[in-house]
């Protein structure tokens, strides 16, 4: 028998397991068939691509023991959060009554507690959210936590790593985890001197070659700061110069951050001790001096928080927000730099228009990447058809990763409306139900479509096929941009 014989034997074999592990492990049918009629129509490549970034290796081998260490870590933190949570139940405003579902949906799928009597501030871009995060760090007294998908070492990030340094020789708690990927300016000499001076810092994911594609398919794209227990962090803005609009000419950026002070602080530093406990080997116990935030009397703003990642056992953060648009009465404003979020929410937001609502999408006219640029305006037609208003940003690049729906609830994260935040990427959001915030949330958004270009649906749908051709070729690539 020749050796190409028995090579195509093997390859036939090889092909025939790839097609059986697709048909098993893959839940979405339309990435299903994506991926069997890539093997089967491009030979040796399509295997190679499916291998590298469609097989989510580390869900059962690795990030099966960051789920269970996870469990444990949860199990004290709702024992420490019941009574927060009864009395947010039992005294639920306009807001939670509306989205009750919502809430129990989180709960029940995340063991995320509702809690209120918390304070929020809204930060708007750099330029209010740093100033806010160093007064918060420079006053910290027994820990600070950081965990961020970038972290550059210019102007900004330079002063916050000193401040962390004499912070960490004060004998204050820091640890720092930042993603390996997102982060290439943190290097060796940098965290040297942060080690000498007492700060604890890892990367999520260390890249080694030999696991290059599936480590950087899987980012931990949280941006998370929790100081003493009390005081977090949350939102779309990473650590970096470009965020600070100060310049003459610069690149307006344009993104949204909140400051949390209360109960609510809780999930999210369970979710960095989870992070943490996975990824170093300096193992962090939970305890009071973690857990140590306290309702604040003056406010009573309801939170939740949602997180999902290669770990979950369901798209949490994706479910969410299909429950939000469900749920919703009147209007939905969303706000997103990269639009490719599925069917799911493509027909949600397509049956909420259709039935009455007003839906608006603000998403950029200046993008930093061309090909999710391009993938996100194949989805267009189909939500301009059916009622959605679609604006376009050009003030700047808008980067900010918001939702409000009537003006109750409101959502600020991390997590983009695309596939990989809501099936690869480590994520997280927290969502407000209250009506103060929603209010301003709301003020905010029709203030950036002053600096929006509204699409007009019969130009759009009758765009040349030259035009659309690319954003169609572009789409096949949305599961992995």
């Amino acid at each position: 028998m020749s050796l190409s014989i028995i090579g195509l034997i093997v390859y036939s074999m090889a092909l025939v397991a790839v097609c059986i592990r697709i048909l098993f492990e893959t839940n979405s049918t339309t990435k299903t068939l994506a991926y069997l009629l890539l093997c089967l129509f491009v030979p040796v490549i399509g295997i190679g691509f499916y291998v590298t970034f469609g097989v989510n290796y580390w869900q059962k081998k690795y990030y099966g023991k960051k789920f269970k260490q996870g469990i444990e870590t949860l199990k004290d933190l709702k024992a420490d959060v019941q009574d927060y949570e009864r009395t947010a139940i039992a005294n639920k405003n306009e807001s939670v009554n509306q989205f009750s579902e919502l809430t129990l949906l989180i709960d029940k799928d995340l063991g995320s507690p509702l809690t209120n009597n918390n304070q929020v501030t809204l930060l708007i871009n750099g330029e209010q959210k740093f100033p806010e995060l160093i007064a918060e760090i420079n006053a910290a007294k027994h820990h600070i936590h950081l965990e961020y998908y970038i972290f550059e070492y210019d102007t900004i990030g330079t002063e916050i790593i000193e401040l962390l340094i004499t912070k960490a020789k004060q004998g204050v708690e820091v640890r720092f985890i930042y993603d390996d990927f997102g982060s290439p300016t943190i290097k060796k000499k940098t965290e040297a001197r942060m080690r000498e001076a007492g700060v604890l810092v890892f990367p999520f994911h260390k890249v080694r070659f030999y696991l290059l594609a599936n480590r950087i398919n899987y980012r931990n794209h949280r941006k998370i700061v929790v100081i003493d227990g009390h005081t977090a962090f949350v939102g779309g803005i990473n650590v970096s110069d470009r965020y600070i609009n100060n310049e003459p000419g610069k690149l307006f950026w344009r993104d949204t951050h909140i400051k949390i002070q209360g109960p609510g602080v809780y999930y999210l530093q369970y979710l960095f001790i989870s992070d943490w406990n996975f990824c170093c080997e300096h193992k962090l116990k939970p305890n009071n001096n973690y857990f140590a935030a306290t309702t604040v009397n003056e406010e009573s703003t309801y939170i939740q928080i949602a997180a999902s990642g290669p770990d979950s056992m369901f798209s949490s953060i994706q479910y969410s927000i299909l429950q939000a648009i469900f749920l919703a009465k009147k209007e939905i404003l969303i706000t997103t730099p990269y639009f490719i979020p599925g069917d799911g929410i493509l027909d949600a937001l397509s049956v909420a228009a259709l039935s009455g609502l007003s839906v608006k999408l603000l998403v950029p006219g200046i993008s930093d990447s061309k090909l999710v640029n391009a993938a996100s305006r194949s989805n267009y037609n189909s939500l301009l058809l059916s009622g959605v208003e679609i604006y376009t940003y050009q003030k700047g690049f808008v980067h900010a990763k918001t939702m409000v729906t009537d003006g109750l609830l409101s959502i600020v994260g991390t997590a983009n409306m695309d596939v990989r935040s809501f099936d690869l990427n480590f994520e997280v959001n927290a969502l407000i139900y209250d009506q103060k915030i929603g209010a301003t949330m709301r003020t905010q958004f029709f203030d950036d479509l002053k600096y929006a270009y509204k699409l007009d649906r019969e130009k759009w749908s009758t765009r040349s096929l030259i035009q659309q051709l690319p954003e169609r070729i572009a789409r096949l690539f949305s599961p992995v941009l």
